[in-house]
Parts: structure tokens; sequence; C-alpha cells
């Protein structure tokens, strides 16, 4: 790496400006341009780091090209006074070697100690009022000094690291999750409801038509045994008048038979 300190990437824009409304979340956009022939890896800080989220925090940017990077601002429960903001934001760049990777990139590299040539761009955080667009003026100084400043210039502010996600603490985002949890637990309540009317509904027509199939059959059994009984007494009739009328035959052959001899007799 050369010794010389030079710009690393330009940074578009040098104000991030925030369309502020209470109860939402709020994101803009910045720029890394690296038009140099190195790779640079860049960290962004800021003095509120549970305030923020950015994506990424971290990166490399390869020669000859740019990448963007989404500031959100967490929801605020109301405005500040005047809508001032006294946030502001850290880009440190270094030149790293062609085989690093974006995991890399480690806080240790933006320090003294490394021995690396650091370069750092400060940005102002402005609040803008919903119902006016953002102003194309773009301030190149902040406070009357260049945003640019090297690691000795005996600046008190206090930049973290950011986080790519919200605080597990957070209570905005630990909202967020149970709201979700409650329309997902709705959700599935009510497609519970729907269904067990449904098998309620398919329970109450199976249970009517075995009611009506099982009326149908005793109605048939019922049927048959009087069937049978009817053809039990039909055939009882008839046996009983084919006994009669052979026992008649006989007992009139029989007084023929005994008039007949008692005729020859005389």
């Amino acid at each position: 790496m050369g010794s010389d300190s030079k710009e690393l990437l330009g940074i578009e824009p040098l104000e991030l400006r925030f369309p502020f409304e209470t109860k939402k979340q709020i994101s803009c956009s910045m720029q890394l341009a690296n038009r140099t022939d190195d790779y640079i890896g860049f960290k962004v800080k800021t003095t509120s780091p549970k305030k923020y989220c950015v994506r990424p925090n971290s990166g490399i940017v390869p020669p000859r090209s740019t990448s963007d990077v989404i500031v959100t601002m967490q929801e605020q429960k109301e405005a500040p006074p005047d809508m001032q903001c006294k946030d502001k934001f850290l880009v440190q760049s270094v030149m790293v070697a062609e085989d690093t990777s974006a995991k890399d990139i480690t806080g240790d590299m933006f320090t003294k100690k490394s021995g690396n040539v650091v370069d750092e761009v400060k940005l102002r955080v402005v609040y803008v009022p919903p119902p006016k667009p953002p102003s194309p003026v773009r301030e190149g100084s902040e406070e009357g000094s260049s945003p640019r400043h090297s690691l000795s210039d005996g600046s008190n502010l206090n930049y973290q690291e950011m986080q790519t996600t919200r605080e597990p603490d957070d209570p905005l985002s630990l909202a967020a999750v149970k709201s979700q949890k409650d329309q997902e637990g709705f959700t599935s309540e009510a497609a519970d409801q729907h269904l067990n009317m449904i098998l309620g509904d398919v329970k109450e027509m199976t249970s009517a038509l075995i009611s009506k199939l099982t009326e149908e059959r005793n109605s048939a059994i019922q049927q048959n045994n009087k069937l049978r009984q009817e053809l039990d007494l039909v055939r009882r009739e008839l046996s009983k008048q084919n006994g009669g009328f052979s026992f008649a035959v006989v007992a009139a052959i029989a007084l023929l038979g005994i008039l007949l001899g008692f005729i020859m007799k005389r």
C-alpha cells in the first residue's frame, strides 16, 4: 500500500436526508465510488448505532466500480425540537489485497495500530419535512470545515460500529415481531375455526345419512318379516284345506264300503 494520503472512495451525498415521519421507518442511500485501481475496504460507523440500520455496514469496492449503501432510521415516537438532528456518520476506507473478502473486513483494519492509511469521511444527518422534496444542494463542509479529516484531528465524536440488524432488546423490533406473530396466530386461528365448521357440517350430514339408512334397513326388515308371516299363514290355510278334503273322501269311501257289505249280507 502506498504511504501517500489520497481520496480512496467518493461518497454521494455528504448529507443523509430523511423525510421525517413519526412511527415510521425511513431509508435513504449513499453511493461509494472507487475511482482507483486498487481494492478498497470500507466500514460505516455512527454516533447512534441503535437508531440506524446500515446494509451493508462494511465491505469491499472493486477497482473502478461503485457500491450502494442503504441507511434505515428506525421508527421514532416523536419529532426532535426544531427538526434538528445531531447524529453523524463516519465512512472509513483502506486499500486491501485483491484476495480479501468482505468477511475479512474488521474494525482493527481502521485503527492507527494497523499501520494502514485510513481515509475518513463524515456525513451529516438532516431531517426534511415530508411535504418538501429533498434539496439538491449539497454542502461540501460541516461547520465551516472540510468533511474529510485525518485520524489525528482531535475529533471527540464517539462513532460506533453499525449493526446490520436491530438490537435484540430493541422494543420497536420486539413490538414488530410480536405484531407479526399475533397476525399469524389470528390467521391460523381463523383457518382452524373455518376447518372445524366444515368438519362439523360434514359430521352432521354423515350422521343424518347413517340415521336415514338405518331407518330404511329396519323398515325393509320389518316388511320382510311381515311377508314371511303372511306366507306362512297362507301355507297353513292351504294345508288345512287339503287335509280336510282327503278325510271326507276316505270317510265317504268307508261309509260306502260298509253299506255295500250290509247289502251283500242281506
